[in-house]
This record gives C-alpha cells, sequence and structure tokens, in this order.
C-alpha cells in the first residue's frame, strides 16, 4: 500500500452552532463527513481511508460511508485531535502505507488536485502541508489588546489539511509526543517540527477553508450552489414480461408472486428504470450499453449493481444525485406494504437520503398488457447537479 488516508470526524464542532456535530451536517443534502470521505475513498491513489470517529455517532458514519470504496473500520477518537490522529495511524500500522494523509472532515470543498499535490510533495520531500499566502496584515497584541509588534505577512502562511507524511515516521512521532505527555500541538505538521523532521508546504486552495462557525455554513451553501450549477435531469423507462416463478425483483425487494419477470438479469425493471434515467442526466447511453444481454457475465445479475455504476459515473463527473422519482406500473403484486423498503435500499444505493426518493405505484385500470397482468413496467426520472462545464 502507497497511499492511506486518516479523516478526522471525532469532535463535538460546537462553535458552529445548534444541532449535530459540523461534520455531520449536511450541505446540499449531503453530509460534511460524506464529502471528505467521498474526496479520498475516489481518489485513484489512495488505496484505504481511515474514518476516525465518536462511537456514539457510529450510525451517522454508516449513513455517511454507504456505498463508498476503500473504507476502513472506524476506529474511536480520543480526548484531543492529537489523540484522536495517533488512533487512525495505529489502525493503519499494520497495512504499513509508505505514506499517509491526515485531514480534517471539516475541509469539505478539498480537490482531486490538492490530494495529487500532497502525495507528489511528499513523495519528494516526506513531510508537507498545503499552506496559502497571508493576504491580511497580521498584528501581535498584549493582554490588553496593544499592539506590541507587525509581523512580515510576506514569511507567514495560513496552513490547511490534508497534511502528508511518510508513515513510519509520523507514526514514531505521534508515539513518542504521547509517551512524552506533549498533546499541546496544533497540527501534525507542528508535532512533526518537533520530532525533527523538516516539513516543507505545497500550494493550497482557498476553497479549501475549515467549517468552524455558522457563518461558514452559509459560506459554504453558497460555493455548493455555485459549484454544481449544472442541473440536469433525465427519463428511464424498462418493462418486462412475466414468466413461472414464485416471487419478482423490485427496486432490490424481493416480493413473494405468482410469476416472476424475465430478463437476462434479475429483471429488476424497477432499478432499470432508474438506472437509465440516470445515465441519461450525463449523455451515457442506457443500461443495454454499460451492460449488453449478450455478455453472459451479467446473467441472473443483481441489478443494484448497474444502478452503483450509474451512480459511479455521476461521482466521478463531480457530480452528485440530486433527487429520484420512479411510478411502478403493474396490476400485482401489491406495491405498498413493500415500497419504503424499496426507499431504503434505492437511497442506499445510490448513497443519498431516503428524502430524496420518491416511489409511486398505479394500475392502467385493467387496459393493455400490463392490464392484462402480462408484466411490469416502471418509469423514472432522476436529477443531478454536475460542476459547470462549457
Amino acid at each position: 500500500m502507497r497511499v492511506a488516508a486518516i479523516v478526522l470526524a471525532a469532535g463535538t464542532g460546537s462553535r458552529a452552532g445548534l444541532g449535530a456535530p459540523k461534520q455531520f451536517r449536511t450541505i446540499g443534502g449531503e453530509s460534511v463527513l460524506r464529502r471528505s470521505l467521498r474526496l479520498f475513498a475516489a481518489h485513484p491513489r489512495v488505496a484505504a481511508v481511515q474514518p476516525v470517529i465518536d462511537p456514539a455517532y457510529k450510525s451517522q458514519l454508516d449513513e455517511a460511508a454507504s456505498g463508498l470504496p476503500n473504507l476502513q473500520k472506524s476506529v474511536a477518537g480520543g480526548a484531543t485531535r492529537q489523540a484522536s490522529v495517533l488512533a487512525g495511524l495505529e489502525s493503519l500500522a499494520s497495512k504499513a502505507p509508505e505514506f499517509v494523509l491526515i485531514h480534517d472532515a471539516a475541509r469539505p470543498f478539498a480537490s482531486a488536485a490538492l490530494i495529487d499535490r500532497a502525495i507528489d510533495t511528499v513523495a519528494a520531500h516526506g513531510a508537507t502541508t498545503p499552506a496559502l499566502p497571508v493576504a491580511d496584515t497580521i498584528k501581535r497584541v498584549d493582554h490588553s489588546g496593544r499592539v506590541t509588534d507587525t509581523l512580515d505577512r510576506s514569511a507567514l502562511r495560513s496552513i490547511q489539511t490534508p497534511q502528508a507524511f511518510s508513515f513510519q515516521p509520523i507514526l514514531d512521532a505521534h508515539r513518542r509526543a504521547a509517551a512524552a505527555d506533549h498533546n499541546y500541538f496544533a497540527d501534525d505538521a507542528a508535532l512533526a517540527e518537533w520530532a525533527g523532521m523538516t516539513v516543507t508546504t505545497f500550494e493550497g486552495e482557498a476553497g479549501n477553508f475549515k467549517l468552524t462557525t455558522a457563518d461558514d455554513f452559509l459560506r459554504a451553501q453558497a460555493m455548493d450552489a455555485q459549484l454544481l450549477s449544472d442541473v440536469r435531469s433525465a427519463n428511464g423507462f424498462d418493462v418486462h414480461a412475466f414468466g413461472p416463478g414464485d416471487h419478482v425483483v423490485l427496486g432490490g425487494v424481493r416480493i413473494a408472486h405468482s410469476r416472476e419477470l424475465v430478463g437476462h438479469s434479475d429483471a429488476d425493471v424497477l432499478l432499470h428504470a432508474i438506472t437509465d434515467a440516470i445515465l441519461g442526466t450525463i449523455s451515457a447511453g442506457d443500461i443495454g450499453h454499460h451492460f449488453p444481454p449478450s455478455d453472459p457475465r451479467w446473467h441472473d445479475a443483481a441489478s443494484d449493481q448497474f444502478l452503483k455504476h450509474a451512480v459511479q459515473l455521476v461521482a466521478a463527473r463531480g457530480g452528485r444525485i440530486a433527487h429520484l422519482d420512479a411510478t411502478i406500473l403493474c396490476e400485482a403484486p401489491k406495491i405498498a406494504p413493500h415500497a419504503e423498503a424499496m426507499r431504503r435500499n434505492i437511497a442506499a444505493i445510490a448513497g443519498i437520503d431516503v428524502g430524496r426518493v420518491s416511489l409511486k405505484a398505479t394500475t392502467t385500470e385493467r387496459l393493455g398488457f400490463l392490464g392484462r397482468g402480462e408484466g411490469i413496467a416502471a418509469m423514472a426520472s432522476a436529477t443531478v447537479r454536475l460542476p459547470w462545464s462549457d
């Protein structure tokens, strides 16, 4: 393993205002923690992502981590940020990565390019941190507020995360600090300096700000709307005929029935329609293009992998699923008793809140092939938000 990442999310975030800890609050319908986890989990150069959390919020982590690859089992944070970092490092020790990135979950707007710069710089220097020039004049004041000195801002930098280190040296440094009860370091770069490591800087990002106050969340909401300003909608439709059998699969839920739907895969007409709708939002063809029925790999395949693929394509474009709406058309079986289970399943596969999944069912008043009970159809619409590009 060459590169691992630690995402710190064990704090309370009390300065951000009332409500849940800031890492579990949402921006544009997606939790702050999920945004940070998704950034590292989707990065091709990061092999493992280690979340560090307060165990009291395990269910919120599970929701935030749903469907993300390369995530390790979470570990409990400590009483301080420094203790939480050590817990994350120790959990990765058996995997022996060459480098580790340490990131605050409360910086949800870091970019893949920033991660690339971190990895490139740590490979060359062994310890590094993103930094920005200081734009404001900085003055030193005494306890009464009287100015005692004006600092030369040309030599000052504002420090961000992810900070990157050769793994074993930073683990050893954290162990030494813990053994000596030195728990006062502001960040991992400061601890590395104390341990005798040379720390370099690389170019940070103005958008990679830390969510600390309620005003920061207002700025984040505005930034999110600006970044994902390309809103697209598309439709999907699918139909499958009945054949011999004892159940149907709709929305990934097995429902007892006197017949089953016929198809090359599991014939989940609902997930097929939703998948096509999502593919339509990014002009990526249809489900048959990605999973041709002539390919034996997809014989009797569960359709959740088709939907996951479509969602991943949107994520690869830097986008997010905003809403899914679907209607099932059939005379039987009854959909209502299973609708909530379908919604929860679709939301989990798509990595979105269940409140962003709408599901309805109707009959065709016994008209046509659906009215005669010869099959089931589904139609769906998807709305996604993408970064604007010309």
